[in-house]
């Protein structure tokens, strides 16, 4: 397997400067990653949910004889 790098840019200088990562750094990048799909998960699922609820109210009001433009109104 290649070595991991990332890659510093010195913006006032221009300097790029390529380091190798640390053991501790590979992980400490993997648990980050792992953080983040976690909560992009959960994000997901909030946003499913939330257009769940949305049709079902649609739906609630559309039975009591609202159109779908007085429906989108609201």
């Amino acid at each position: 397997m290649s070595e991991q790098t990332r890659i510093e840019v010195n913006c006032t200088t221009g300097v790029v400067t390529e380091h190798i990562l640390t053991a501790q750094e590979i992980a400490e990048r993997d648990q980050q990653a792992a953080a983040w799909a976690e909560e992009q998960a959960i994000r997901e699922a909030a946003e499913a949910a939330k257009a769940v609820a949305k049709a079902s109210a649609e739906a609630k009001l559309a039975a009591l004889g609202l159109t779908t433009e007085e429906i989108a109104a609201l």
